[in-house]
């Protein structure tokens, strides 16, 4: 407005309201054409209090605001952005300017003050836009550490902001859209929406009230007209907002419970930290309540946004025990927290899991997640088993089967994700960890390991399982089964054991014979093989007889293939049928093997295949399943080691490290039958071990340990005795800590048993050794660090373990599908020949000239013969 028109407005400030309305029309228009910015205030409260109860809602927007209130945003606009020009120069000192703020920020307050009129209209989109930025979230910032200046009109600003925005959404509660709205309609309601959101994100940190109380408006109004909005709002933004605000309420949570904790202001619920406490939580259940709501309305729109609701689980959870990174807080707090961010983690999980883009997420096959976040996603996995049981059959599909077409994004089966999962959570079974068990009747909860409290809820998933998934539920336990970890692969054998007991006898049998299966294609020593022999070996207990009976009909114990099998057996947990027949095959097939070789000249070359393998490892099995030194079985197998034992020589040992595995299974089999063994036969066992390999040595401890059960006749002391002190000695003293430690269990087991107490002080010579014994038997804890630093070692070496077994992530089984191609014979040359004999008689010279011990008698004669069919051989093939 022109300053001719000045004393118009000065005319109208005098009028009545009858005069107002009877000149309404007439005037209302002169005075929205193009006022001057110093009269616009003056003109928008003259409307809003002398004119605007005479106005019709669509006279109100048509005539008068959208011809103000744009130019009031851009007026707002302006005056803001001078205040963040000219803060920076803001000083007591500096009065000329601290007036030019002080009078931007009056005027800021007039508007909003005037700006209340929006309470009256329809379509208030435009008018939200210039309500949001009344205040910034960080004015301290803004206003350069000078805010008590300016902190009194603030203060009234933030107030009437507050008012103009309440009364604005008590309007927008009574507007009603219905299917018919228009676009234009439509987007105002979407940009409304939109606004309040920008809204939410500048007063989070100013009022809690207004913080929630908007939410909850926003979430209404989406809710409200969800048909109309759904396909226009930006959810990812409404998402991660509401995320940010649940983390943020909860990392508050815990920052003051720990303070309260740290305070001792545990029973002060008076004290401020209490309250504020109180305050965050209210908002993190609110937050996490009102996720789930949207969530369980907006699903299909939320795809994109799995991988977020997924790191919120992980990142909430990790904050509660068994966490190890979880505070540890008083339990009334602990209580609050629980019931303000974990229950309702329960829902959104609830929420989540029909949901396949979810589920892509988190059963991914190549999910890396950092360490902290390794046990949550465990005990997430747990949580979803736990919850499928009241799901549909597709959720049970999505879940239980993994991806099953190649256009599909790649998804593990849960039982084989679960695995996974506890492989990765090796630092937290190190500890261990602890989580509540079940409640039994009549006894109190107990705390359980992590490997516990799964195994529970998988052989409880079991039970519950549909027939039509027990094909994936095979493979899966096999393949935990034939994985590197040792623990997982417990694991594996504990749930594929309750499987056996839970599922028919015929089922049971039908999974015996395929772990015997797989027991044949694995190498002796591959730990492959280590873990199948365990699961064979506790499901044979699970057998009926006939089944037993049936197994030794399908692996019959006479062939040689078969013997892997039977090692793995104990034959206490065969019927007596069977276990006759399988004592009588090995005996049988050892006694042939060991006459084979003795009638071949006891070749020290065909030791490996015929007697140190499969046949001793399995009489070693055979042996441990005697419970009387009288029966038939102990009396052939000493008949068998006694023959081995005199062809054992101490030198050969030494020579020829073939021996040494040989050794091994006579020492072990030796230490079962020790009480019928002869003393002549324990001297040559004592004096025979020469071989340092750990296995063997290993053997040797449990051979000692098991001395202690005999009497050595005084005779044989003096050769006996004094060797058992010197081993004794040297084994204690190794610097191996795996050695170390069996060897002080085997000398204790032997000081407790044995009658000669003499061996005993001879092999504590060494006062250290002697210092190691005695803590050990007193049960002395060595000296540990503080908790901090084991767990951080301990977290070092599960990064190294879990490296070495992604090497070993492949089954080393040979597969049985087809027959490997024949190889082409390959013609060897006439010079090949002889070459390859030539460097074999140089070797077998050299090591005969090497050799430091006087020469036999007979070394003479046997050189002249020699050397004679060397000539021989010289002048046929000259002539030739």
């Amino acid at each position: 407005m022109s300053q001719t028109n000045t004393p118009l407005l000065d005319e109208v400030v005098q009028w009545s309201q009858e005069t107002c309305r009877q000149e309404l029309k007439a005037v209302l228009p002169k005075l929205t054409i193009s006022p001057s910015w110093d009269d616009h205030i003056r003109i928008l409260k003259i409307i809003t209090e002398m004119f605007l109860p005479h106005i019709g809602l669509s006279e109100l927007e048509d005539e008068c605001l959208s011809k103000i209130l744009p130019k009031v945003v851009t007026m707002f606009d302006s005056m803001v952005k001078e205040i963040l020009d000219q803060v920076g120069g803001l000083s007591s000192q500096n009065t000329e300017l601290c007036s030019l703020l002080r009078n931007i920020l009056q005027v800021l307050l007039l508007l909003c003050i005037c700006g209340a009129l929006a309470q009256f209209v329809h379509h208030s989109s435009i008018r939200v836009s210039f309500t949001v930025q009344i205040v910034k979230p960080d004015s301290e910032v803004v206003y350069c550490g000078r805010l008590s200046l300016v902190a009194d009109l603030l203060q009234g600003l933030f107030k009437e902001a507050y008012t103009l925005q309440k009364g604005l959404l008590e309007l927008l509660d009574r507007i009603s859209l219905d299917s018919s709205a228009s676009d234009e309609e439509v987007s105002d309601i979407v940009t409304v929406i939109h606004s309040l959101l920008d809204i939410c994100s500048i007063i989070s940190n100013l009022d809690i009230a207004l913080h929630a109380n908007t939410w909850k408006f926003l979430i209404k109004q989406s809710l409200k007209y969800q048909s109309l909005v759904e396909e226009h709002l930006h959810h990812s933004d409404i998402c991660n907002s509401m995320c940010d605000n649940l983390l943020a309420s909860f990392h508050n949570c815990v920052e003051l419970s720990e303070q309260i904790k740290h305070g001792g202001l545990q029973e002060a619920t008076q004290s401020t930290e209490y309250k504020l406490f109180q305050k965050s939580a209210k908002m993190c259940r609110f937050f996490a309540n009102t996720l789930v709501h949207y969530i369980k309305e907006f699903k299909f729109f939320l795809a994109k946004y799995c991988r977020c609701f997924h790191q919120l689980y992980l990142k909430i959870i990790s904050k509660f025990s068994p966490s190890l990174c979880a505070p540890t807080l008083p339990s009334a707090l602990s209580e609050e927290l629980n019931a303000a961010a974990l229950v309702p983690m329960e829902a959104l999980l609830l929420q989540l899991l029909p949901f396949r883009p979810f589920a892509d997420v988190v059963l991914q096959p190549d999910l890396r997640l950092s360490p902290e976040h390794e046990l949550p996603q465990c005990l997430l996995l747990v949580n979803a088993l736990g919850q499928l049981s009241s799901q549909t059959e597709e959720v049970l599909q999505l879940w239980y089967s993994g991806s099953q077409f190649s256009e599909e994004t790649p998804r593990l089966p849960l039982y084989q994700a679960l695995f996974t999962s506890f492989r990765r959570c090796s630092t937290e079974r190190q500890v261990p960890v602890l989580l509540p068990g079940l409640m039994m009747k009549g006894q109190a909860q107990i705390k359980v390991t992590l490997h516990r409290h799964i195994c529970v809820q998988l052989c409880a998933s079991v039970a519950a399982l549909p027939p039509v998934y027990f094909p994936v539920l095979e493979r899966c336990l096999a393949d935990a089964v034939l994985q590197a970890d040792t623990q997982t692969a417990l694991l594996a054998t504990d749930m594929w054991c309750f499987t056996a007991r839970y599922g028919t006898a015929e089922l049971c049998l039908h999974h015996v014979c395929l772990i015997a299966q797989l027991v044949k294609a694995c190498t002796t020593e591959c730990y492959q093989s280590f873990h199948l022999g365990l699961l064979l070996r506790r499901m044979v207990f699970l057998m009926t007889p006939n089944h037993q009976m049936e197994l030794v009909a399908r692996f019959p114990p006479s062939e040689v293939e078969n013997l892997p099998v039977w090692r793995h057996v104990l034959l206490r947990a065969l019927s007596q049928d069977a276990r006759y027949r399988v004592e009588t095959d090995i005996i049988g097939l050892t006694q042939k093997a060991l006459t084979d070789w003795q009638n071949g000249g006891c070749k020290l070359g065909q030791v490996p295949c015929c007697v140190q393998n499969a046949v001793l490892l399995a009489l070693l099995a055979a042996v441990r399943g005697q419970s009387s030194p009288e029966e038939q079985c102990v009396l052939s197998a000493m008949r068998i080691i006694t023959q081995l034992w005199s062809r054992m020589s101490p030198d050969q040992v030494q020579t020829h490290p073939v021996l040494c595995s040989t050794l091994q299974l006579l020492l072990s089999i030796s230490a079962v039958l020790v009480k019928n063994l002869e003393h002549q036969l324990i001297l040559q066992a004592v004096v025979s071990q020469g071989c340092a390999e750990p296995q063997l040595l290993l053997a040797a401890l449990e051979f000692l340990s098991s001395l202690g059960k005999i009497f050595v006749p005084p005779d044989s002391q003096n050769q006996i005795l004094p060797r058992l002190s010197s081993l004794f000695g040297v084994l204690l003293s190794d610097r191996s800590w795996l050695l170390h430690q069996h060897a002080l269990e085997a000398f204790s087991h032997f000081a407790e048993i044995t009658n000669h107490e003499e061996v005993i002080s001879q092999s504590l010579c060494d006062e250290g050794t002697k210092t190691k014994v005695v803590n050990y038997l007193s049960k002395t804890m060595n000296a540990q660090g503080d908790v901090e630093s084991r767990l951080n070692r301990l977290k070092l070496e599960s990064a190294v373990i879990e490296q070495h077994n992604e090497k070993y992530i492949s089954p080393a089984i040979i597969p049985p599908s087809q027959p490997c191609p024949k190889r082409a014979r390959q013609e060897t040359s006439a010079e090949e020949e002889y070459s390859r004999y030539i460097q074999t008689a140089e070797s077998a010279l050299k090591a005969l000239q090497a050799l430091s011990a006087p020469p036999p008698q007979w070394l003479g004669s046997r050189l002249k013969e020699l050397q004679s069919i060397i000539t021989n051989i010289s002048t046929t093939r000259h002539t030739t």
